[in-house]
This record gives structure tokens, C-alpha cells and sequence, in this order.
């Protein structure tokens, strides 16, 4: 594979470089998918399938370029790679109550919203035992912070939606 070719998938077309906030701009880019998914007017089992699909692809894309992306960019998880990003943000968007009616789009924001807030929460803070499990190797150490994040933001985002509200 190319370098252009890695650093493109690594960097998701190149949003690993926008500043400020490189992950942000990963994760906005997860909800973003997932909300024109569900705007195309499937089920929330195809939304959900297409949340699993994009997070298995982004994160064989982080484990198979993870040593690459740190020797090309000089640091253990460069802040350029936000392929884990938007695997994390995918978990995060998973199995949610999503109207399809077609009168929800302020309940299907607010899902959105609610768990693009919440991973970044967690991806930023890295309580434990997400800021420890880091320290993992090349591609395992960029992606599984990511996943828990967006595990824990799965978490307090179907707290929230289907018991609180």
C-alpha cells in the first residue's frame, strides 16, 4: 500500500489534519454517516449494521496501519490518525431507539448529539481503565481506548434515552 493510500484510510480522507480537535472531526464524521444512514430511511437494524460495519472496517484499518501510522507520524497514537475515532464514535451510536417514523428528527438529533457528547466525554477524560489500556501495542493501543469510550458512552447513552426519558 501506498503511504498516500495509508495515510488517507489512517487519517479518514484527510480530517486527522484539521485543526482544532483532529478526534472531533473523526467522530463528527461517524454521526455525520450514521445520521445520512438513517435520514436514507432503513431500519435501525440496517443503522445498526451500518454502525458495526464501519466500526469493523475502521478498526482493521487502525490494526493493520497501527505501526505504520506511528513510525510515519513520529509518536505512539498520533493525533492525525482518527481512524479510531470514528470506530469509537461508531460503537457509541449502536443499538439506539431511533425513530424512523419519519417524525423524529429532533429525537434522532438529540441520539446523535447525546452520544457524539458522551464519546467525546469519555475519549477525552480516559477514565480508567481506559486511559491504561493505551498503553497496548502499535494498532491495539490507538483503537481500544477508542472502543471503551465509545462502549461507556454507549452505556450512559442508552441509560439515558430508553430509562430515564
Amino acid at each position: 500500500m501506498s503511504s498516500r493510500a495509508g495515510e488517507a484510510l489512517v487519517t479518514v480522507l484527510g480530517l486527522g489534519r484539521l485543526r482544532p480537535a483532529p478526534g472531533t472531526w473523526g467522530s463528527a464524521a461517524a454521526v455525520t454517516f450514521c445520521l445520512g444512514v438513517l435520514w436514507s430511511g432503513p431500519s435501525p437494524e440496517a443503522i445498526t449494521a451500518a454502525m458495526i460495519g464501519l466500526a469493523i472496517f475502521f478498526s482493521s484499518v487502525c490494526l493493520v496501519l497501527g505501526r505504520w501510522s506511528e513510525a510515519h507520524f513520529g509518536r505512539d497514537d498520533p493525533p492525525q490518525v482518527v481512524a479510531d475515532e470514528v470506530a469509537g464514535q461508531s460503537v457509541a451510536l449502536l443499538f439506539l431507539p431511533w425513530d424512523t417514523s419519519g417524525d423524529g428528527t429532533l429525537w434522532n438529533l438529540a441520539l446523535a448529539g447525546g452520544a457524539f457528547a458522551a464519546f467525546r466525554f469519555f475519549d477525552i477524560l480516559k477514565p480508567p481503565p481506559i486511559r491504561h489500556i493505551q498503553r497496548a501495542p502499535a494498532g491495539w493501543g490507538i483503537l481500544l481506548d477508542d472502543l471503551l469510550a465509545g462502549a461507556a458512552a454507549l452505556g450512559v447513552i442508552q441509560l439515558v434515552f430508553r430509562v430515564i426519558l
